[in-house]
């Protein structure tokens, strides 16, 4: 067995970028083993911001020999009245590389066995540069010389091994060799890799770890040891600092940390100022007393040994005080004006060229949030906070904080919203009506922020959608799909039953020329995709999710989330292939034969007709789906074995014209409660 290794040695590059471009190259030699037949006992991914690699070991030495069966013509058709080959025969042959006297007859067929060879590793391996490293595919693309090739970053060598042997391939002008690099200042220019066994041992000695997991566990280490020894508190937990964490871990080869300090006066700042002043200006880590009060130090990483390390620190503080500086003064500076002062300001500032300013869009949004006080239900103290919150809640975009720091948007609003003197509740929704912030992230916590980001979101999605800024493939320059997840997300997380299609027509209707040529359906299958792909990623059969989110009328979202939910927890029930089978039998059935008509129990002629009757009587649908998709599921999986009793006996296409009618109307009722699963003949019965 041997072992492979792949290395292309790249500029720079970006740090989201690493890891994703680690975890395609993975996936691409998988497919790409997969495709040749050819064997390996595992593949090792490596990465750093100057290389991306794949290790695989125990490489077979050939490719799998393939050996299949291929069917050709009937006999009566190979052959003729003689006894020869006829064309079709011949022609059969041809197209396989083989001639007929290679044919077997068997069950009335003619088959030839076709074996294909196994190929050596190295000339399989040889190929990857084409079929692999040429292929991926980013998000971010650079073109560089003359050449019409694009790559993420432009490629600077190439490593090819197998054991001790360099395969011959080249990308551009770049060919394949044994030569990698090491550390940019830290190792000789050039560092020869006797095999591709000795990769990760051969770079360690250039000062390169080329394991990122290793490289992560490694800058972990370090920064405990330095903030235990200080008797400090180091976040490492949060969702954030993860991301700092693998930010780091993505722009150093050879990472050492150190701590610095600043002033104590900045803590004076509000603390959410200073920690994005840190990781996300500096990426420094923040570091608290065990009380969790902030401490005027940071933790970072360096990108090489501990040489010199007194002046890195004494750099990087001063860039970070120069950062707090700003921030100090511009908080001060915020505090002279009022929340009136800013909102004129916002009168003025434009939401979209084609839509309108950021204060009609706040009109908008206060006229939906409105309605949506209403159908929830909310007091009338409740009602006036959320009012006032509508009022308000974009005026931080025009203080000095938010300029200077964007991430603090919403932030920032709460902390002087409560300074200028509003309520609790007003400044939370302000804060809140941002989230969730990211697809995963947290959703809105309060009932006044969770209205106020729905409502946000929503004329978001009407407004561009009237204004055709939809989004295309993977384009999304808006963030709609963000904003639509949020809608479902924060829906969901509160569990509030909303009828969005109606909701929607009458706030359309009442906002004008800015939303009136929006697309309804076009904006409800957008929300509806968006329900979707959230079941997908939580694992649900795609079957179910189909059948689930299919016939939806009203877009109650939370409900059309709750059937997707019910229909997989109940996929695994001994009798959930019969009910389910039962249910679209009547389906089938139901569409093919439209009736108006209303059934009749004089009309039935036996037994199983009159219960299944009775057991339709007591279910009424809108009463049912109030109730949940479970209590629709159970009325639905009681009507399998009176559906089944109803089909042994009943012939519905009988030749009197009135009892048809009459059987049809009654499978008509059944299956609009049926609908109120979704589309059933979508599942796959297993």
């Amino acid at each position: 067995m041997s072992t492979f290794l792949l290395e292309i040695g790249l500029e720079e590059v970006p740090a989201h970028l690493v890891t994703p471009s680690e975890a395609q190259l993975v996936t691409r030699t998988a497919a790409f083993l997969a495709e040749h037949r050819l064997a390996v006992g595992e593949i090792k991914a490596y990465s750093t911001p100057r290389r991306l690699a794949v290790q695989l070991l125990d490489v077979a030495a050939e490719s799998e020999t393939l050996s299949e069966e291929k069917r050709g013509p009937s006999i009566d058709r190979a052959k003729d009245e003689q006894g020869n080959w006829t064309k079709a025969a011949q022609g059969f042959a041809r197209g396989q590389g083989a001639t007929p006297e290679d044919f077997e007859e068997r069950d009335g067929y003619v088959w030839l066995t076709k074996t294909t060879p196994g190929v050596p590793a190295a000339e399989i391996l040889a190929q990857i540069g084409d079929e692999v490293v040429a292929q991926m595919k980013f998000s971010t693309y650079m073109k560089w010389a003359n050449n019409a090739f694009l790559y993420v970053r432009p490629i600077r060598w190439l490593v090819a091994l197998l054991d001790d042997k360099v395969l011959d391939f080249s990308i551009l002008d770049v060919q394949t060799d044994r030569i990698t690099r090491g550390h940019r200042f830290l190792s000789d220019e050039q560092v020869t890799i006797p095999t591709a066994e000795d990769y990760v041992e051969t770079l360690r000695a250039a000062h390169v770890l080329v394991d990122a997991d290793e490289r992560r566990a490694t800058i972990s280490q370090q920064l405990a040891a330095i903030a235990q020894e200080n008797g400090w508190v180091l976040q490492l937990d949060s969702d954030k600092s993860q991301d700092l964490l693998e930010e780091v871990n993505n722009i150093v080869e050879w990472p050492t940390t150190f701590a610095g300090s600043f002033d104590e006066k900045y803590l004076a700042v509000p603390d959410d100022v200073l920690m994005t002043s840190m990781r996300e200006h500096q990426r420094f880590f923040y570091v608290t007393d065990q009380s969790g009060q902030l401490l005027p130090h940071f933790l970072s990483v360096r990108n090489g040994n501990d040489e010199h390390l007194r002046n890195v620190i004494a750099g990087n503080e001063k860039v970070l005080v120069a950062r707090l500086e700003d921030a100090e003064f511009f908080y001060h500076e915020d505090q002279q004006k009022t929340i009136a002062d800013y909102m004129a300001k916002v009168e003025k500032l434009v939401f979209h060229e084609k839509i309108g300013t950021v204060y009609e869009h706040m009109q908008r949004v206060g006229l939906l949030a409105a309605e949506l006080a209403d159908q929830l239900g909310f007091d009338d103290t409740k009602k006036a906070d959320l009012a006032r919150a509508a009022d308000i809640y974009k005026f931080d975009l025009m203080t000095g904080m938010v300029g200077e720091f964007d991430e603090l948007q919403g932030i920032m609003g709460e902390h002087y919203a409560q300074l200028f003197g509003e309520n609790t509740a007003v400044a939370t929704a302000v804060r809140e009506h941002y989230m969730p912030t990211s697809a995963a992230g947290e959703v809105a916590q309060s009932d006044i922020g969770a209205v106020l980001a729905i409502a946000d979101k929503l004329d978001t999605l009407v407004t561009f959608f009237a204004a055709d800024l939809v989004p295309s493939g993977s384009n999304d320059p808006y963030g709609l799909r963000r904003a639509a997840t949020g809608i479902v997300r924060t829906l969901q997380a509160k569990q509030w039953r909303i009828a969005l299609a109606p909701l929607l027509e009458s706030f359309i209707a009442k906002t004008g020329e800015v939303s009136s040529h929006a697309d309804t359906a076009a904006i409800r299958a957008f929300i509806l995709d968006r329900v979707r792909k959230l079941a997908l990623d939580a694992g649900t059969r795609q079957d179910l999710v189909a059948a689930g989110t299919a016939n939806v009328v009203n877009l109650d979202v939370v409900y059309v989330a709750q059937r997707v939910q019910t229909l997989a927890q109940h996929a695994d029930d001994a009798n959930f292939r019969d009910v389910i089978a039962s249910l679209t039998r009547v389906s089938r059935l139901a569409v093919k034969y439209d009736t108006d008509a209303t059934v009749d129990p004089a009309l039935f002629e036996n037994e199983a007709e009159v219960a299944l009757y009775a057991a339709t009587q007591s279910l009424d649908l809108h009463t049912l789906v109030m109730a949940g998709s479970e209590a629709v599921y159970q009325a639905l999986a009681n009507l399998q074995a009176p559906i089944a009793a109803y089909f042994d006996e009943t012939m519905v296409n009988v030749d009197d014209e009135a009892v048809k009618n009459n059987r049809y109307a009654q499978l008509h009722l059944i299956n609009r409660l049926i609908s109120g699963l979704g589309d059933l003949e979508k599942i796959v019965i297993k």
